[in-house]
């Protein structure tokens, strides 16, 4: 195990490494300039771009910029959104906030789809399992920003059961009262899959022939359920853990701008207009290291969940 765990490590720098790697030349090569103000004289200009070498060829930019990040761990400076700052000081507290309501909203929705998943096998073809299908389609075909909309309308400004917005305050209520919103819309979808997908492999368990097996051993319909269809239909659902969570987080871009929290995706739509190449690399870099130790995580998690899974040894 600990040798997999290495080689797993291993691959996520090598594949952080790529990310940074097509993200700088990606962006390097947009027609866009970070600089495109016309009032800028031709000798500003000139200057600028001397101090942050953008008028050397492109590979020797790469060159400094990896230079400077493997020795000296320095990823620049914001340009344009808090010009001069180190990136990762412009990041400060939105990274948590950000972590918080993405992580809050796929570990709620992991645990409350599993039970509804559940139920609904268990109840197939009844009315209950119609009624859950149904929002179950409904939360999958809608996006999270339009959830967000409606319920920051009504919950919030309609009935005024929440903040319209997020909220500042010293009372740790009221803060996390202003993201409560945010993270049910969040929520929704990621909900919604693993419902769907918990009740398909619970239909699937039941109808297997192990559970006929446990009922001829003397198990109630109950016990077999619980102690061995149920387990077993979790296992699957683990692999679309990983595609939600990047769905999330690609909601919550626009969902944060809809709820202006300072997190990290409203900070990222803003560092892609202005062009602030450094601060857009930096959240790109979180976003995806956030994303590969998932990925990390949840594949640690089939050893726990099914003891016969031995990740990275030899059989026996």
């Amino acid at each position: 195990m600990a040798r997999y765990v290495m080689q797993r490590l291993l691959a996520m720098l090598l594949t952080l490494f790529i990310i940074v790697t097509v993200a700088f030349l990606v962006i390097r090569l947009m027609p866009s300039s970070i600089y495109d103000d016309p009032t800028i004289s031709a000798e500003v200009l000139d200057m600028i771009q001397a101090k942050y070498h953008l008028d050397r060829p492109l590979i020797e930019q790469y060159g400094i910029f990896m230079k400077n990040v493997l020795l000296k761990g320095d990823w620049g400076i914001s340009m344009k959104i808090q010009p001069n700052i180190p990136v990762f000081q412009v990041l400060g507290g939105k990274v948590p906030l950000t972590l918080f309501i993405n992580l809050v909203s796929l570990l709620a929705s992991i645990p409350i789809g599993l039970v509804f998943g559940a139920f609904a096998a268990i109840k197939k073809n009844t009315m209950t399992d119609h009624g859950i299908s149904l929002f179950v389609i409904l939360f999958i075909s809608i996006p999270s920003f339009i959830y967000a909309t409606l319920l920051q309308y009504f919950a919030a400004y309609k009935f005024g059961w929440f903040p319209i917005t997020y909220t500042v305050s010293d009372m740790a209520s009221v803060k996390y009262l202003s993201l409560f919103l945010p993270t049910l819309s969040l929520a929704l979808d990621p909900m919604a899959k693993v419902a769907r997908y918990m009740r398909a492999e619970l239909i699937e368990s039941l109808n297997s022939e192990y559970i006929l097996l446990a009922r001829t051993k003397g198990f109630t319909r109950s016990k077999a359920i619980f102690r061995h269809a149920i387990r077993n239909s979790c296992i699957p659902v683990l692999n679309i853990v990983v595609p939600m969570f990047a769905n999330v987080l690609g909601g919550s871009l626009v969902v944060e701008s809809i709820f202006a929290i300072p997190g990290m995706g409203s900070l990222m739509i803003k560092s892609i207009n202005a062009n602030d190449h450094y601060l857009t690399i930096a959240i790109l870099l979180i976003y995806s290291l956030v994303s590969l130790m998932t990925v990390l995580v949840v594949d640690l998690l089939y050893a726990v969940i099914d003891p016969r899974v031995r990740m990275g040894g030899k059989k026996q």
